[in-house]
């Protein structure tokens, strides 16, 4: 015999279960594919940014602005995809439209850490456009 909430399921049961689909089918989540090109343009705008203040000879340290950057957005936004993160705590910012940027500074950081850059000075600037292009990319494209 099922137990009686299997029968006939509780008010509390069924506001639950309601719930769980309305969170599922929030327009405050992304898709995969809409955070894979917010991802691509981030890098896109980042490679752009380190072509600009690095010198050509420099070209070995471009991929490693470009890249961080976009996987920053990539690993994030889909891991912390939740109504709560994606609500605009400020006007036009997320909590998600933060971190994803904190998460690129931390990339590229571990990366000239590692590295013994030619022109650190340089460097930096393109670290430091690169990170505040991130926030403003996951504003506008998400």
């Amino acid at each position: 015999m099922l137990p009686p909430d299997v029968v006939r399921p509780s008010a509390r049961v069924i506001q639950e279960h309601a719930t769980a689909l309305v969170i599922a089918s929030s327009p405050e989540t992304f898709s995969a594919a809409h955070i894979a090109l917010t991802a691509a343009i981030t890098g896109v705008l980042a490679l752009a940014v380190a072509i600009w203040r690095l010198p050509r000879s420099a070209w070995p340290d471009m991929a490693p602005v470009a890249v961080p950057s976009a996987a920053s957005v990539y690993l994030w936004r889909p891991s912390a995809n939740m109504t709560q993160l994606n609500r605009d705590g400020l006007p036009g910012f997320s909590a998600n439209d933060w971190a994803a940027s904190v998460l690129a500074y931390i990339f590229v950081s571990l990366y000239a850490d590692a590295r013994n850059l030619a022109e650190p000075r340089r460097y930096a600037q393109t670290w430091a456009l690169a990170t505040l292009a991130s926030p403003a990319l996951n504003v506008i494209t998400i």
